[in-house]
């Protein structure tokens, strides 16, 4: 189901769909993120009653690799849960990010999870929307690029799997950590139309199809940029510092936040 096509979503009376993304569970530490990972499980408890689909848009661990039989510990209360809404009826959409690249289908057996390694299209209400997590789009961002060719290598992956998972996975979680969007260094402020990759990305995608709604993460700070008259793009940032997410009701998407912590 990775392919690139269109997806159909038809909302049922009073429900809605919502989206997040880059909640980097396991950073900076594992004391913080449990205090995030509560808040954020909180929220899911909130939404739970009114929730159709979930779009889960990437980086949801801050580091990820799956073993045939191993995969990092921790985060049970985040995966029980998404269990339950799978359980209940609720739909989710995980978008592979570039801290979780390396999953494989660990979400899509114990949660129900659909997985997508790409952007993909959804025509939701018959609201048209381009939906993915971001990395390595646009015409930026280059050095990530770089690095993601080296990271999905299949010699690569094969070399890392042949480390013991112990080891492995300090590794991972190590350098994962360092990472500027982590470590605090991140640039916090909108760049302007003309220097935000995913902006022209999103433009240029205009040029030949029409979408209602853009909506990415990774970029981890909040925005909304009025396209065209007909079109937004919507960052959904993250719940490392801003804790927001979208929702959209048949009719409107909104980007929201919640309650940060105290």
């Amino acid at each position: 189901m990775d392919r690139f096509r269109q997806h159909t979503i038809k909302l049922e009376e009073n429900k809605k769909i919502y989206f997040c993304s880059d909640q980097h569970l396991g950073a900076p530490n594992d004391a913080e993120s449990a205090v995030r990972e509560r808040k954020f499980v909180a929220w899911l408890n909130e939404i739970q009653a009114d929730c159709q689909v979930l779009f889960l848009l990437g980086d949801l661990f801050d580091f990820w690799f799956e073993y045939k039989e191993v995969v990092p510990k921790g985060f049970v209360r985040t995966l029980g849960k998404l269990a339950e809404f799978q359980d209940n009826g609720i739909q989710i959409y995980f978008f592979i990010g570039n801290h979780d690249l390396w999953m494989r289908d660990y979400l899509e057996k114990e949660v129900g999870a659909i997985m997508f390694h790409r952007p993909q299209q959804f025509s939701i209400n018959d609201k048209e929307f381009f939906i993915g997590h971001g990395d390595g789009l646009g015409p930026g961002d280059k050095g990530y690029k770089r690095m993601k060719k080296v990271f999905t290598n299949p010699l690569a992956k094969k070399m890392y799997y042949l480390l013991h998972p112990d080891f492995a996975i300090w590794l991972g979680k190590t350098v994962s950590r360092k990472n500027k969007y982590i470590s605090g260094d991140q640039d916090d402020t909108y760049l302007g139309d003309d220097k935000e990759w995913l902006v022209q990305y999103a433009l240029r995608k205009l040029e030949s199809n029409h979408y209602d709604y853009f909506v990415f993460g990774h970029r981890h700070l909040p925005i909304e940029v009025q396209l065209n008259e007909n079109s937004q793009y919507i960052n959904l940032g993250d719940w490392v510092n801003y804790f927001t997410y979208a929702v959209f009701d048949g009719k409107e998407l909104k980007l929201l936040e919640r309650d940060r912590i105290k």
